[in-house]
């Protein structure tokens, strides 16, 4: 089992639950941020003192408050954790149920289980810890476990990168379209790029065109 946890949440609520789930588990050198600069300088601070942690549980979404942060996410945190100490376990533990981040995790960021808050998810963190502890098996909550198996999900590519950056820069679909024309770009046709971008939204689950920009740059796509 785990000896050293290092929690990154920000409620307090959240946090009581994860105790308790360290504590059912006989894990007892633990230490929560609830910011993610603090996190990281934790998880320094414990290698030069020769006494690493050996699993991160860290939430995505950090609400903003009056201080001023340089790590606003769950997932800047995991990428810069990732590159200082790369087989450090980390559980990505959050409300996201968007298949492109999670896939992202794992595939970019190389987390080890992705639990989904809900009303189980306790005893999931729970199975999720002792399976990593164990084993090198990954874990993710069985809610999104299609995540990993899909072999026919939709892939953004380039040109799905650049027709979001258009749109967030204000850019019409039919200013969009004239522009690839010029470019010698394809697809450049209204129908064509009303597809692909209805086939974006459905990705992202955005509402409309100004939801799924938002959404892209908050993951960090544009």
């Amino acid at each position: 089992m785990f000896k050293k946890v290092i929690v990154a949440e920000d409620f307090d609520s959240i946090n009581l639950g994860i105790t308790q789930a360290l504590q059912d588990l006989n894990i007892v050198h633990y230490e929560h941020s609830k910011y993610c600069d603090d996190a990281l300088l934790k998880i320094r601070k414990a290698i030069n003192d020769n006494e690493p942690y050996d699993l991160l549980i860290s939430d995505l979404s950090f609400k903003k408050d009056h201080r001023e942060v340089k790590i606003e996410k769950g997932d800047q945190l995991i990428e810069q954790v990732r590159l200082l100490v790369p087989d450090l376990k980390i559980i990505a533990y959050s409300v996201e149920d968007k298949s492109y981040r999670i896939r992202s995790l794992f595939e970019n960021s190389k987390i080890n289980a992705f639990v989904l808050k809900g009303r189980n998810s306790i005893e999931e963190l729970k199975k999720a810890i002792t399976i990593l502890s164990s084993s090198d098996q990954n874990f993710i909550s069985p809610e999104m476990s299609h995540v990993l198996r899909e072999q026919d999900v939709y892939e953004i590519d380039d040109i799905d990168i650049l027709i979001m950056k258009r749109l967030s820069e204000g850019t019409p679909q039919d200013g969009i379209g004239t522009e690839f024309k010029a470019l010698g770009i394809t697809p450049s046709s209204k129908s064509t790029l009303e597809k692909r971008i209805s086939k974006l939204k459905d990705f992202f689950k955005a509402n409309n065109t100004t939801h799924l920009v938002s959404i892209a740059k908050d993951m960090g796509v544009i």
